[in-house]
């Protein structure tokens, strides 16, 4: 195959095809109407001699050859994307730089406040877009570019990921200060028969201290299911209802008493960053790297790794 008679923007619309899965939405990331991507996906077949993706009720499912050079395309679109936007290297001081996040409001409150005090004086151009993503969309985002980090507890194995622990935090029960029970420990049948609220952004599904308890046995009584831990924690201000949460992030506030769990076997909450093997060497990646890792210890300390 002579690159000489091929146009290479064909291998932007078929990575958003791979991406998407959907014609409609890959002209939509890449700028171009759907008849354009349909012309491209034209173009791509008789270049490769394959139908590339198969129409499907599930989308536009990739063919075997598709799936062998994704990689390879990934990869090389990435390297591209880095020649053009950063160059051999990356100048905190003068960058003009955005920064995709994944990222749940527990990390928002514990950490960003930190970074962006640390980033005005070293990186004052450097911006920073945070929200999240599911789970099991991660590492497609990554992969694509349109994430460049995710910040969580664990994600699904995926051999083109590379993650550090950034901090690891206790677990703790947090309750109103005037509570009936705010004296210094806490029984676990007093714990118990508490009602408490769980945090999660999914509908269903037991959360971490559940599963730990279920393993001792023990089960709790969820009496409030809510997205934010910021909401949870006015929550707990006005009512005897229980929150049970990372040690850090109501740790200073006048109106809770924080104790500590009366039983073991709830492990601490391990937050790691993940980043695709496409950045594993880009200059910018790479600072934004070390400046978090070098940031979770300031803010954790010992906890950080």
């Amino acid at each position: 195959m002579n690159l000489s008679g091929i146009d290479l923007n064909l291998f932007v619309v078929f990575e958003a095809i791979y991406n998407e899965g959907n014609l409609t939405r890959a002209g939509q990331v890449v700028g171009i109407t759907q008849p354009a991507v349909s012309n491209a996906l034209s173009r791509l077949r008789d270049t490769f001699d394959d139908q590339l993706f198969i129409r499907s009720s599930q989308g536009m499912v990739p063919t075997p050859l598709a799936q062998n050079i994704i990689g390879p395309v990934r990869q090389a679109l990435q390297l591209m994307r880095n020649s053009v936007q950063h160059g051999d290297e990356f100048i905190p001081a003068s960058a003009d730089k955005l920064f995709r996040f994944s990222m749940g409001d527990l990390t928002e409150a514990l950490f960003l406040p930190a970074v962006f005090s640390r980033m005005a004086s070293i990186a004052p151009r450097v911006r920073i877009e945070s929200f999240q993503v599911r789970r099991r969309e991660a590492s497609k985002e990554l992969a694509s570019g349109r994430l460049d980090f995710v910040i969580d507890a664990n994600l699904p194995l995926d051999e083109q990921l590379h993650h550090v622990q950034l901090y690891e935090e206790r677990y703790v029960c947090v309750l109103r200060k005037e509570h009936p029970l705010a004296a210094d420990t806490i029984t676990p049948e007093q714990y118990l028969a508490l009602d408490h609220i769980q945090v999660s952004s999914r509908r269903s599904g037991l959360g971490y201290v559940d599963l730990a308890l279920g393993k001792l046995g023990l089960q709790r009584r969820i009496a409030l299911r809510a997205n934010y831990n910021l909401m949870a924690s006015r929550v707990v201000k006005t009512t005897d209802m229980a929150l049970t949460i990372p040690y850090s992030l109501f740790a200073g506030d006048p109106d809770l008493r924080v104790l500590e769990l009366p039983f073991k076997g709830v492990d601490p909450l391990q937050c790691h960053l993940y980043w695709h093997d496409n950045s594993e060497h880009d200059p910018a990646s790479v600072w934004m790297r070390t400046f978090l890792t070098s940031m979770a210890r300031e803010v954790f300390g010992s906890c950080a790794r």
